[in-house]
């Protein structure tokens, strides 16, 4: 018998804080490869896609976002991402660790991602904490610019692996920001909002999740949704 719910996990913010990684690794990537210094401070990363986030970048240094120059750009950046984990002052954001535990362990529920990091980089970026052979199945970055294909994408993902048996009501996506709750929304899926990013306690609020939290280290904001 296969499980009674899904949750979907967002990454930076909700899982981990990068310590900046992320950002590095563009601006190391950018700098080997098209020799910009360093990431406008015009351009917001938040909630967004790997893949937007790169097209705008190289669209802002006055190149042309075509596939070709956004995957020099993606290659280069995870070329520098481990390198930059490493250095970082990352770290895994609290309950986490003992969440993704209990919940490995419960049986009634199954865990994927639903990230705007591409696949590699979301392994990378997990694979640092030793988080990432939790998640067997996810949407990702790699190949959409608004987070409500990628949440489309993990829906696909989700109805393949459970023989569509899994209804949206069932779906849980976790995250830090009012995108996060929106693409929950866009598939029919529950929101659960953490403020353990970078938006304020008000503007999670104002999204309307299901249930918002200040951190996840209380497992029981969670588990009492599925008794």
């Amino acid at each position: 018998m296969g499980p009674k719910h899904v949750c979907l996990f967002d990454i930076d913010g909700t899982l981990i804080a990068s310590g900046g990684a992320g950002k590095a690794a563009l601006e190391a990537a950018l700098a080997s490869e098209f020799s910009i210094g360093r990431i406008a401070d015009a351009i917001d990363l938040r909630g967004r896609t790997d893949r937007s986030i790169v097209a705008e970048l190289i669209g802002c240094c006055g190149f042309d976002p075509c596939p070709d120059t956004c995957q020099r750009l993606i290659e280069a950046y995870l070329r520098h991402l481990p390198e930059c984990m490493r250095k970082g002052t990352g770290r895994v954001l609290p309950g986490i660790a003992n969440l993704l535990k209990l919940l490995d362990e419960h049986g009634d529920v199954a865990m994927g991602l639903l990230t705007g990091n591409i696949r590699a980089g979301a392994k990378i970026k997990l694979g640092h904490f030793g988080l990432f052979d939790y998640f067997a199945f996810g949407g990702f970055g790699d190949r959409h610019h608004d987070r409500d294909d990628v949440a489309r994408e993990a829906l696909a993902e989700v109805h393949a692996r459970f023989d569509g048996t899994m209804t949206s009501e069932r779906i849980w996506v976790i995250g830090d920001t009012p995108l996060d709750v929106r693409c929950a929304r866009a598939i029919g899926a529950k929101a659960v909002a953490v403020t353990t990013g970078w938006h304020p306690r008000e503007e999670l609020e104002a999204s309307a999740p299901d249930l918002l939290v200040t951190d996840l280290s209380d497992p029981e904001s969670l588990l009492s949704l599925w008794e």
